[in-house]
């Protein structure tokens, strides 16, 4: 019988401790209403006014049935309208109503604070490192969403 492994040198592991703790830090720090991924389409959508959802949902790296059900809530809590677009009736542009961009310019002054708190432990150099880093391991795991694309390291 194989004995324990040693589980802080498990990249999952530990992927979901940062998880439970960004959960914990978003809910007292952030709000208790509006989820990360909901905030993650808020912001999309201010950066690019009037994307359809499929967009929206491939800019903030969501599948197909969880960006319908974030763009729902948001539309059910009156941050976000749906308009047809003028130039294919089957697809729906999307934009945050007047609450939507207010209710982003707070969270955006919160989630700054939040992340202050995060990467604490870290010096500016750690912090930039850390980023950058967890943001290759993140971008090489799309590619695990397409398994036709080869995961590459980069150096």
């Amino acid at each position: 019988m194989a004995g324990a492994v040693d589980l802080t040198t498990h990249p999952g592991h530990l992927a979901r401790r940062l998880q439970q703790a960004h959960y914990l830090l978003w809910n007292s720090m952030v709000s208790e209403e509006i989820t990360s991924p909901q905030f993650a389409v808020m912001n999309a959508l201010v950066a690019e006014p009037g994307l359809d959802q499929r967009t929206v949902g491939a800019r903030v790296n969501l599948d197909r049935s969880t960006i319908a059900e974030v763009i729902s809530r948001l539309g059910r809590r009156g941050l976000l309208d749906k308009v047809r677009d003028p130039q294919d009736g089957r697809r729906y542009l999307l934009r945050l109503t007047e609450d939507g961009v207010r209710t982003h310019r707070k969270l955006t002054v919160r989630t700054a604070r939040m992340n202050q708190v995060f990467l604490a432990p870290l010096s500016a150099e750690e912090q930039s490192a850390f980023i950058e880093l967890i943001r290759r391991v993140a971008d090489a795991a799309e590619g695990l969403r397409n398994p036709g694309e080869p995961l590459v390291a980069q150096s």
